[in-house]
């Protein structure tokens, strides 16, 4: 018995120790402060990275460097991170950049010769310099190419040139309606050296074959004019069409000659005939002899073959001749015998 009342006091002692011990310690854990204590391990916060820059250097194909290029920077977010135009010696700096991916965007070349740039990515690490070195191309010239007729100047549709440089083809344009068409003609220098050559004529004219040579300017317009000459509308004599010879008809021949070799007197001729009685007016001995008539047929020729012809000719007016004579004479003896028959009565 006497045991048991000790082991109770025991229990009795301790839960009380054990109140008492709580009570003390719950003011002093309300004081703390709420903030977690650093743990000695832990690492102190990383610092914020560094920032990074964009430089660029303008230039042209040629290699001269170009001011007053304007170009816009923007961020990721699209927002607009920096704007600057290139100085003197064609040079422009972003600095002050947070690492990250930007956007760049060429608003402006600063000349009428030359054209601006696609817009490009550029990624600035932390610390570093993106170094851009951007070549703004020349403008290309506005050419309009015009066809016409060489001796009025009309313009004729439907020519077909092409336009090049060098041995290189860069252009390929075909005439509208009106004669004209238009293109825009690369250049790769400050003055360009071309040529234009027609491929395909206007309708009813020849093809102009040789190079037609000119310059031209970037940026700057550029008319260049091929003139055509009419085709030839005389036609060409067929090689198949022969001549072909008339044949002669009966009345161009000549009459033959009558036999006998001497033509008889014509019918008014005063030669008397046997067996008439009538007697004729003698005639003056300054009577024209009777010209013989022309052999009927074509026209004479002057060849070889005339000549009997005119052979023929003289001996009949030869013949006349000697015929009207005597018949003269006979005229004459026929009037003085009645005279001298009175005479001697």
């Amino acid at each position: 018995m006497h045991a048991r009342i000790i082991r109770r006091a025991i229990r009795s002692a301790a839960l009380a120790a054990a109140v008492t011990g709580t009570l003390t310690w719950a003011p002093s854990a309300t004081a703390q402060s709420t903030e977690p204590t650093p743990s000695s391990s832990q690492a102190p916060e990383n610092s914020a990275p560094e920032a990074g820059s964009i430089a660029i250097t303008k230039k042209d194909p040629a290699g001269d460097l170009l001011a007053g290029a304007e170009f816009l920077l923007l961020d990721a977010a699209g927002q607009e991170a920096g704007r600057g135009r290139t100085d003197a010696q064609g040079e422009l700096t972003f600095p002050d950049l947070a690492p990250g991916v930007y956007r760049l965007t060429e608003t402006t070349s600063g000349s009428p010769a030359h054209d601006v740039i696609a817009d490009q990515d550029v990624i600035v690490a932390p610390g570093g310099t993106a170094r851009l070195t951007i070549t703004d191309p020349f403008k290309a010239a506005q050419l309009v190419l015009k066809t016409a007729d060489d001796k009025t100047g009309k313009l004729l549709p439907g020519s077909t040139v092409n336009v090049g440089s060098g041995d290189t083809t860069l252009l390929t344009l075909t005439a509208g309606p009106k004669g004209t068409t238009s293109g825009e003609l690369p250049i790769s220098s400050r003055t360009g050296h071309f040529w234009v050559q027609q491929i395909k004529a206007p309708s009813g004219y020849d093809l102009y074959k040789p190079k037609k040579t000119f310059t031209a300017a970037p940026g700057a317009p550029i008319t260049v004019t091929v003139t055509n000459t009419k085709t030839a509308t005389n036609p060409q004599p067929d090689p198949s069409d022969k001549p072909t010879s008339t044949p002669s008809t009966p009345e161009d021949k000549p009459n033959e000659e009558p036999t006998g070799g001497v033509n008889p007197a014509p019918a008014n001729s005063s030669t008397p005939q046997p067996g008439s009685s009538n007697v004729t007016t003698p005639a003056s001995e300054d009577d024209t002899p009777p010209t013989a008539p022309a052999p009927k047929g074509s026209l004479a020729s002057t060849g070889a073959d005339a000549a009997p012809w005119i052979i023929g000719g003289a001996g009949l007016l030869v013949t006349g001749g000697i015929a009207t004579v005597i018949a003269s004479r006979r005229r004459r003896s026929a009037a003085a015998s009645p005279t001298d028959a009175d005479a001697t009565s």
